[in-house]
Formats: C-alpha cells, sequence, structure tokens
C-alpha cells in the first residue's frame, strides 16, 4: 500500500518531469477551458496561484481572468507563525517577494489582505485528486486550515474550491482526514470534475 508521502513524491516527480511545451500547451488548454465555465463566469473575486514545484501553471488563466474584468488574487502566508493563508489582490505588474518555500507572493501591507470568506473562488494546486473531491496537497496543510470553515457547512457557500492538476494526477481513491476540506471541483488540461 502506498502511503499519502510515498504518493506525494511520486506525483510531483511525474508532474516536475513533463516537458517544457506539454507544461505549456495543457496551461493554454486549461485556460481556454476555465475561461468559458460558469465557476469562472459566476465568480468575481477569485483567487489562484504561481505555479511552483511543476504544478499547472495558472499565468495563461489569470491573464484571461483580467481581460473578463475578473479581481485575481494570490495567496500570502499569515503573519509570524504562518499557519493559514490570506489573499492579496494581484494585478500585472505587482511587486513579488518569494516566500520560504520559494514561492512569489504580493509584497501589499496586511490592510489590503483578505480572508477566505471575500472569495467566490478558490482555485488551489495539489498533489493528488479523487472524484470524491478528496485533495492531497504538499502535506502543509494551508489550504485545510484557512478554509476549515467550509468544514461546517451544510451546503456549499462561499467560496467554491476548485482544485487545479495535471490528469495524471487524479488517482482512484485518497484517504480521507479529519481536517482535509473537500473540493467542489478540479479542473485539468482535459475536463472539468464536479464533484457530488
Amino acid at each position: 500500500m502506498t502511503t499519502r508521502n510515498q504518493l506525494r513524491q511520486s506525483l510531483r516527480e511525474q508532474r516536475r518531469s513533463l516537458p517544457a511545451a506539454l507544461h505549456e500547451s495543457c496551461a493554454t488548454r486549461l485556460a481556454r477551458q476555465l475561461g468559458k465555465h460558469p465557476l469562472i463566469r459566476n465568480s468575481h473575486h477569485i483567487a489562484c496561484y504561481l505555479a511552483n514545484d511543476g504544478e499547472l501553471d495558472l499565468l495563461p488563466l489569470i491573464v484571461r481572468l483580467w481581460t473578463m474584468g475578473k479581481i485575481c488574487y494570490l495567496p500570502v502566508l499569515d503573519g509570524p507563525h504562518h499557519d493559514r493563508l490570506l489573499f492579496a489582490p494581484y494585478h500585472e505588474g505587482d511587486a513579488l517577494r518569494v516566500n520560504r518555500y520559494g514561492i512569489p507572493e504580493p509584497v501589499l501591507p496586511r490592510r489590503y489582505l483578505s480572508g477566505g470568506q471575500a472569495l467566490d473562488l478558490v482555485l488551489t494546486p495539489l498533489v493528488a485528486f479523487d472524484m470524491s473531491g478528496n485533495r492531497l496537497g504538499m502535506g502543509g496543510g494551508y489550504y485545510d486550515r484557512t478554509f476549515s470553515f467550509l468544514r461546517h457547512r451544510t451546503h456549499w457557500h462561499r467560496p467554491r474550491l476548485l482544485g487545479i492538476a495535471y490528469e495524471l494526477q487524479k488517482v482512484a481513491t485518497l484517504e480521507c482526514k479529519d481536517w482535509d476540506v473537500p473540493l467542489h471541483a478540479v479542473a485539468t488540461e482535459q475536463s472539468v470534475y464536479l464533484m457530488k
């Protein structure tokens, strides 16, 4: 049986080993596909991410969102303990700095940052997903802690969580932990999967 860490390591290696041309074509296909999707069309405040560690690149989609008049946000590690995410508005040309994980973040005073409740849609990076909406992340738990309030709701409310992955990251089943927050949907370069 493969452990979560073994699965995480294997899938991270697979996505990092994809040829650059494939990374680029998948990002373009994703932007085209999601730009027309109701999850995007019906959302105004959309959190994205800047790709790291072979993740599916959202820059083509972010550019498309800007042209659609959407307000894009990027995650920022919160406070000295960095155990949750806040979200900074992100515009073309904004200053970025690299956080302790090597991920670029906007450089803005805290008063300009928003919590997760202010968003309509959150595009979350992931390492693996299953068709029940379970997500395996990098192991830090940031998205699960930030959106833990969604676990206690009986109906989906803002924000909706949309996982972003390559099709190769889909697995048959993932063990669900008590702290895991399920995804509303997952978008890959091939399809958008709406969860039950």
